[in-house]
């Protein structure tokens, strides 16, 4: 396949996927049929099967192409910088400046993490474990030995970036950059002003109180 040949399979790849990824994101993956992404791409069944071969490969291939994504901007804006403090931003702004610009994409890897078997999750999960370990690095740097847990840390920051595409609307909320300046201070300082105090008895936990996950609620009636 020459470069030019190459070029234009991407292109109508990357086409594919972001067709794909809204179909998914509208109907759920079991939900949704290669007929769906055929008339949303206006390509046929035999020429969609060209570019993968069953419905969870068009899975993988939607969730590998936007954690390379993410993975190879980071490594690329990172390159050279050393200040942990920038590098935590830098990442904080590329996190979400693509989920923004790829709400569908972004719903699919929330809600199909454990749609794919095999192969396709061990590659995608690789990529995920990366990303984790650039943050885990980065908060380690700036606060190391500290009294937070590392992995609490991480994910509490990749939770509230993730959430996003529930509540985020272009027309009703701050722009991009007010975003990232927000969840970062946030993040780093807390939401309080600066100085001030939190009382002891909002830090203690209830003791002996059983509470229930509200993730959970209502799951097994």
């Amino acid at each position: 396949m020459s470069t030019d040949e190459r070029s234009a399979y991407d292109e109508k790849l990357e086409s594919i996927l972001r067709a794909a990824a809204r179909i998914f994101a509208e109907k759920g993956y079991h939900q949704a049929s290669i007929r769906d992404i055929a008339r949303a791409t206006g390509v046929s069944l035999s020429g969609l099967y060209y570019y993968f071969n069953s419905k969870e490969e068009l899975l993988f291939l939607i969730q590998d192409h936007a954690f390379g994504t993410l993975l190879n901007n980071l490594e690329r804006l990172l390159a050279g910088e050393e200040q942990p403090h920038r590098r935590l931003r830098l990442l904080m702004e590329n996190h979400l400046r693509y989920f923004i610009a790829n709400t569908a994409e972004m719903k699919v890897l929330s809600h199909e993490a454990e749609a794919l078997t095999g192969d396709f999750r061990r590659r995608v999960n690789a990529k995920k474990r990366r990303l984790t370990e650039i943050a885990l690095d980065i908060l380690r740097e700036i606060r190391p030995g500290g009294d937070v847990d590392l992995r609490v840390a991480t994910f509490a920051m990749f939770g509230m970036m993730n959430w996003l595409y529930n509540w985020h609307r272009a027309d009703r909320d701050v722009p991009l950059d007010k975003i990232v300046d927000d969840m970062y201070r946030i993040f780093l300082e807390g939401f309080q002003p600066a100085g001030a105090k939190v009382p002891a008895l909002a830090r203690e936990a209830t003791p002996g109180e059983s509470r229930p996950s509200i993730w959970r609620s209502g799951a097994d009636e």
